[in-house]
């Protein structure tokens, strides 16, 4: 059944995946959540390709600091450069001989800076599941683009599989983040490197062309995202890449031969779509996937203080360990 045909019979929530009829409703703590979201600048930021622009240029003259912030206690910092990009050591304060890995790759659109909330789920990770986090500081677009962003991105994770040695290596991105990590590992696989253990994408952005008619509805439902500010962040983004290009939508690449996947989603999350096709696609081909996806739940919810963003996060905390 097309997504489209899902959407209209099942208003929107499709019995599929981890969504299941008779799932419990959203926690009070969610939708109150949800409804302060909506209060917030974020969709504003997304209503036009000139809102954007607008916020592009503010940032070109007072760029966001990306330095951590709220990691909280345990947990120790290295700065490092690699490939001329400021990249993040954390790890357990009591030490971190054998500990397993993790990339972490921001979300943001590709125009935004890491923020305090990834930084607070990097400490989690490294302090309650012991693990080293990599998170490279990747450069913004337009500065930037994914012509230079991929396969550098691709380069860091080759040589941190390289240096783990027979420690696990996972690779966790969120939104913009999650789709950077599918691109990157594609491009591994295409040059016949190793992949990692897993890979874990919270709310992927796996398509930048947005261009699904149901898309239209979802946005309305959407408390942080909309389509205009989706798009014109893709193009600036792509460069001189088309946006279908698969380092810009890896949905477009192949997955042959990638990773053991493990998808979080929600139905208020206009992108959500593209984890469904994702998982079909991934599925298709032998890779085994597991899709988290969860009714009235917003574009990354698993980094929200809700019971549910906390359920998801237990789950990643188990999975990277």
């Amino acid at each position: 059944m097309s997504v489209a045909k899902m959407l209209s019979s099942l208003q929107f929530c499709p019995d599929f995946g981890a969504l299941r009829r008779g799932d419990p409703a959203p926690s009070l703590q969610s939708r109150c959540f949800n409804a302060l979201l909506r209060q917030l600048p974020f969709k504003q930021q997304l209503a036009s390709a000139e809102a954007v622009q607008a916020h592009v240029q503010k940032l070109a003259l007072q760029p966001a600091s990306y330095e951590p912030t709220g990691l909280g206690r345990g947990v120790e910092v290295t700065l490092t450069k690699m490939g001329g990009w400021p990249v993040y050591y954390t790890a357990p304060s009591s030490g971190h001989e054998g500990c397993n890995h993790v990339m972490f790759l921001h979300g943001g659109g590709f125009i935004n800076e890491i923020v305090p909330a990834h930084w607070r789920f990097i400490g989690e990770m490294t302090r309650k599941a012991r693990v080293v986090c990599v998170v490279p500081i990747y450069p913004l677009a337009p500065r930037a683009t994914a012509k230079e962003i991929v396969p550098s991105t691709a380069e860091l994770l080759r040589m941190l599989l390289e240096d783990a040695g027979s420690a696990k290596v996972t690779v966790v991105g969120n939104s913009a983040g999650a789709g950077l990590a599918l691109a990157a590992c594609q491009w591994l696989r295409d040059r016949g490197h190793r992949q990692p253990a897993r890979l874990v994408l919270i709310s992927p952005a796996a398509d930048a062309t947005v261009s699904r008619p149901e898309q239209v509805v979802l946005a309305a439902r959407d408390p942080i995202q909309d389509i205009p500010g989706i798009v014109e962040a893709g193009r600036l983004y792509a460069g001189e890449l088309d946006v279908g290009h698969p380092f810009v939508s890896p949905l477009n690449g192949a997955f042959r031969a990638l990773a053991p996947m493990t998808i979080f989603s929600g139905t208020r999350d206009l992108l959500y779509p593209d984890s469904v096709d994702l998982v079909e696609r991934a599925r298709a081909v032998g890779v085994a996937v597991e899709l988290h996806l969860l009714r009235d739940q917003p574009h990354n919810y698993v980094l929200m203080p809700t019971p549910e963003g906390r359920r998801a996060r237990a789950l990643i905390l188990r999975a990277v360990a």
